[in-house]
């Protein structure tokens, strides 16, 4: 591709379609929020009953998550941030670089399919919440059973799809404000129930050491039987699940649209805020929450659903939980899917793109199958994914080291790249192939999809050009990207310097909010080792509720007008 290929005014090129300036790069705590409030959400309630359900053992739960959210660090740390530091762009700008239109329009589709199914579970999800609140019965089956329910649905995703047409930028801030709100909601519920499953399990309320604690949780929470009584699943699947969970993001690389903005390749540890802070912890947290409803009302777990779980543990407060992190994060993937779609009818606006596929995502939520079925969902839209994700992983990184030119495509000036249409349909082939004959479990289906993905486009795009030099070509290429870093660097010049608000009234605010976080989990440890009796525990129980409400409405008042008030600074 010739330098005179290249746009000439950058001023009318998006963006998105060029590497992210140096100036907008983020430092670690951008990431810890940011991963924080993505990952402890609650969609947790789910996995934690559904952990429960599949008939785990304490000592799987324990050691498991662990390992497993560890491995998806890593992933995330080895695998996307490094090519999402090193180029700059999102994942669909490198594709549509490396694989043309033909590819990227699929891959597109493939997007909107995923996050519409993902934000109809989270609509879903916060549906229940309104649903145990107005006395709607729960929606155990696949297809809702009241149409009360179905209202309610409709009422919160119109809502989801008009915030996502209009305001994503306060809900994105929306969602910072929440992450050390929900982790402390997540600490605390556990808490307030444990007493009540000790006196189920120990004859006593108050648990005396780490052996009563594994005993709780060996009778009651995980026991290693489904609800049928059969043995449920090991160690190795546990490690499979916390590890495939997010597939979508790291060896898929969707994450490089978040992490390009990294100011060092190491920032991908911060993605621990999220697996280890908010799958590891929320999820343990989750099952006991769960079970502790379930002595409470006399129910098995699997007759529960969020809305039941969250006001059993947390009052009021569970039921903020349900609607905000349910909401938000299906305002996020929303947003995703109209970005797709926009992307595929370029002749609509985002908004519209937006709205027709809010719709179809509204419809999809009120079934519930789409939450109760979310963990193979989503290990099945990881293996859909995982494959682009291996050929840009070949592309960048074992290209040249191997000798084959990086965006060979590229420089050939191909719409239309055969290798990569080719290897991902091979990959899909692969992968569902060996899941259809149980070669082996479907939580690892993801590894040998992707190795082989990366053989597969390795061979094909050697044999279609990958072999050629191009050195007319790069050095095109590489006059174009020094063109785009004088042109962001003289924007950068004209930016006012950031500014932060060290006001003696923000200061109080924040203070604020912070105490009522701390007030909030001291009640709990409270409730948890101040209760030497069920009578007792009851008062506490319902003190702690009262209080923790309380708490809740004086953090969002103080945490969210802080945030107004570093905007207003910053607008300035």
């Amino acid at each position: 591709m010739k330098s005179d290929s290249y746009p000439v005014d950058l001023n009318a090129v998006s963006e998105e379609q060029l590497p992210v300036a140096q100036h907008k790069l983020k430092g670690w705590r951008h990431f810890l929020g940011l991963y924080a409030g993505e990952h402890v959400a609650a969609t947790e309630f789910v996995f934690g009953a559904t952990f429960v359900a599949l008939g785990a053992t304490m000592t799987d739960i324990l050691i498991g998550l662990l390992v497993g959210n560890i491995l998806a660090v890593l992933s995330w740390t080895l695998i996307t941030t490094p090519i999402a530091v090193e180029t700059r762009m999102s994942l669909y700008t490198y594709l549509q670089r490396i694989a043309g239109d033909s590819m990227t329009r699929l891959y597109n589709w493939a997007n909107v399919i995923i996050f519409t199914v993902i934000s109809a579970a989270m609509i879903t999800v916060s549906a229940t919440a309104v649903r145990f609140a107005l006395d709607i019965p729960a929606q155990l089956d696949w297809y809702p059973t009241s149409l009360a329910f179905v209202l309610v649905v409709l009422a919160v995703g119109v809502i989801v799809v008009l915030v996502a047409m209009y305001g994503f930028n306060a809900v994105s801030d929306f969602s910072g404000i929440c992450a050390p709100w929900l982790f402390t909601m997540f600490v605390s519920g556990p808490l307030v129930l444990m007493p009540v499953l000790a006196d189920s399990v120990i004859g006593q309320t108050v648990v005396s050491g780490w052996s009563d604690f594994m005993q709780i949780g060996s009778t009651s929470v995980w026991t290693g039987l489904t609800d049928s009584g059969k043995p449920g699943i090991g160690l190795w699947e546990v490690i499979g699940f916390s590890w495939a969970a997010n597939t979508i993001t790291h060896f898929g690389l969707i994450d490089m649209a978040i992490l390009r903005f990294a100011k060092r390749k190491r920032y991908g540890l911060c993605t621990s805020a999220g697996m280890l802070f908010g799958h590891y912890i929320a999820w343990i947290s989750a099952g006991i929450m769960g079970a502790g409803t379930a002595v409470v009302v006399q129910k098995s777990i699997g007759q529960l659903d969020p809305g039941d779980v969250a006001y059993h543990a947390l009052g009021l407060s569970g039921l903020v939980i349900v609607i905000v992190a349910g909401w938000t994060t299906a305002n996020a993937n929303l947003y995703r899917a109209g970005l797709a779609a926009q992307a595929i009818f370029s002749d609509k606006s985002r908004q519209k793109t937006t709205a027709v596929v809010g719709i179809v995502t509204v419809l999809i939520a009120c079934f519930p199958f789409v939450f109760t079925k979310l963990l193979p969902l989503l290990t099945y839209a990881g293996l859909l994914v995982v494959p682009v994700g291996a050929i840009v992983f070949a592309e960048h990184v074992l290209f040249p080291r191997i000798g084959l030119t990086r965006y060979w495509a590229h420089y050939r000036n191909l719409t239309h790249s055969t290798p990569a249409v080719a290897s991902w349909g091979l990959g899909l082939v692969f992968g569902f192939g060996l899941n259809l004959f149980d070669v082996m479990s479907f939580f690892y289906l993801f590894i040998p999809t992707w190795f082989f993905t990366i053989v597969v486009y390795t061979l094909l795009a050697a044999r279609c050009g990958a072999k050629q030099d191009f050195t007319e070509e790069k050095a095109a290429l590489t006059a174009f990207e020094q063109r785009v870093q004088t042109h962001q660097e003289q924007e950068a010049a004209g930016l006012p310097a950031t500014q932060t608000d060290r006001s003696g009234l923000s200061r109080v605010l924040r203070l604020v909010s912070v105490v009522s976080l701390l007030v909030t989990v001291g009640l709990a440890v409270h409730t948890f080792t101040g209760s030497p009796s069920m009578n007792v525990y009851e008062q506490n129980r319902d003190f702690f509720f009262n209080a923790s409400f309380g708490c809740t409405v004086l953090y969002f008042l103080t945490a969210y007008w802080t945030m107004r008030r570093q905007k207003a600074l910053t607008a300035q």
